[in-house]
This record gives C-alpha cells, structure tokens and sequence, in this order.
C-alpha cells in the first residue's frame, strides 16, 4: 500500500508540475502577466540568443520524442512501474518547459506589428488555440494523459486497462485537434517579433515530423482502424464536408 501511495503522489506531483508549466506558457507565448516571456527577458545578441533557443527546443523535441515510442515504453517497464510511465514523461516534459521559459532568450526584432481589429482578431485566434488543446486531452482522457488515470489503477491495485479507439467531437474533424490548437496559439500573435517566429516555425517543423511518428505508431496499433479514419479525416486542416462518422462504416 505504500508503494502505490508512493505512485499517486508522485502522479499528483507530476500533474501539479504540468498545471504550472501549461499555465506559465498561456503567458509566456502571449507575453501576459508573467516576468519573462517569448519577448520579455534579459538582453541578448542575436546569434547568442539563437544558439540557446535552438539547444533549449530541441532539448524538448528529443525528450518529447524519444519517450512518446512505444520502444522506449518497453524499456522503461524494466525499471519504472507501469503506473509511473506517464507521469515521468509528463514531469520530464514540465521541467524542461519550466526550463525552456527560464533560459529563452528574446529577440525581439519586428517582424510584423498589427493593430485595430485585425489585433483582436488574432488575439481571439489565440485563445481558441489554447482552448482546443484543453479541450482535446479531455476528450480523450485527461487523466490518461497526465498519468493519474494509471496511479488511482495502482492505488487500487487493478490492471490499467487499455484504451479503446474513438474519435469524439473535434477528431472527428481533424485527426490532431491538440496540436491544430498549439499551431493557433503559436502563430496569433498581433506583434511577431524574431525570437516568436523562430519559437513558431521550429514547434510547427517538429509538430509536422513528430505527427508522422504518431501516426506510424497508431497504425501499428489500431491497424486498419485507424487507416479508415485517416482516410476520412484530415491531419490538421478541417475541410468542408469532411466528417467522421464510424471506422467500422467507413470503407477502405
């Protein structure tokens, strides 16, 4: 009983972890409220700056990567609980956020700068995409997706069971409404400055890669399931009259 205390309250750390993380970026990318954000920081010259920006994401990029594939799953079952997967990689990947909004280096060259109601408009577009990503983990299962799920399973000493397909209200739109949402919030700015585009372009590159890893390993899992339904339902980018129904009624 301790030891699965032990994993609750490890998951319920690593959540608290991620709460903080998640919120800190509504600031950070937005540049609302907190100390230091995308354009706010400790001066910099530009080569300086790009050469740290670039090291802190693809430090996310590698973690973020190399965790999420089934390989690396299997082998961290060797030495983590099952029940503890999820939410180290949920810890991992807050701490190098946190680290990532500490160490970024503005550069805040203009790039574009609108106002009025174009302004707004953005800024709209912005919390949409926030919006969306919070919206989506809950509907698959927030609680999966954190790891919490998997320590109340330990706690209660039962099997974690799997997780079925299905597609609920926005994936049945675009296969990725979660990263749909970050691409909003990460390109809506009203002023874009060098260092936000840099931020933009480089997440946006490793969306579009990591997407092709995802979808191999989800095929590899649902098999001809999740083929029927990346038939039907665009990666990213909602097209009229393009809906998802059923993978069973749909037809290879």
């Amino acid at each position: 009983m301790f030891a699965r205390l032990l994993i609750l309250f490890y998951a319920i750390l690593s959540y608290a972890a991620f709460l903080v993380s998640f919120l800190y970026a509504l600031g950070f990318v937005g540049n609302y409220l907190v100390p230091k954000s995308i354009d706010v920081g400790g001066p910099a010259n530009v080569s300086e700056a790009i050469v740290v920006d670039l090291l802190l994401l693809g430090l996310f990029a590698v973690q973020h990567s190399i965790m999420a594939r089934p390989a690396f799953k299997r082998w961290s079952a060797t030495i983590l609980p099952v029940a503890c997967q999820r939410s180290t990689y949920v810890l991992l990947s807050s701490l190098i956020l946190l680290l990532l909004f500490w160490q970024w280096r503005p550069i805040p060259i203009q790039i574009w700068q609108v106002d009025g109601i174009a302004a707004w408009f953005l800024i709209g577009v912005y919390w949409l995409g926030w919006s969306i990503v919070l919206a989506s983990t809950f509907m698959i299962d927030h609680f999966d997706l954190s790891g919490l799920r998997q320590a109340f399973f330990a706690l209660r000493g039962a099997e974690i069971p799997g997780q079925s397909f299905k597609t609920p209200l926005l994936y049945k739109i675009v296969r990725h409404p979660l990263m749909l949402g970050f691409l909003l919030a990460f390109w809506a700015a009203p002023g874009m400055t060098a260092g936000h585009l840099l931020f933009a372009i480089l997440t946006t590159a490793y969306i579009l890669v990591g997407l092709q890893f995802e979808e191999r390993d989800l095929i590899a899992e649902f098999g001809t399931t999740y083929l029927r339904y990346r038939r039907h339902v665009p990666m990213l980018v909602p097209l009229p009259g393009r809906k998802f129904a059923d993978p069973k009624d749909a037809d290879v």
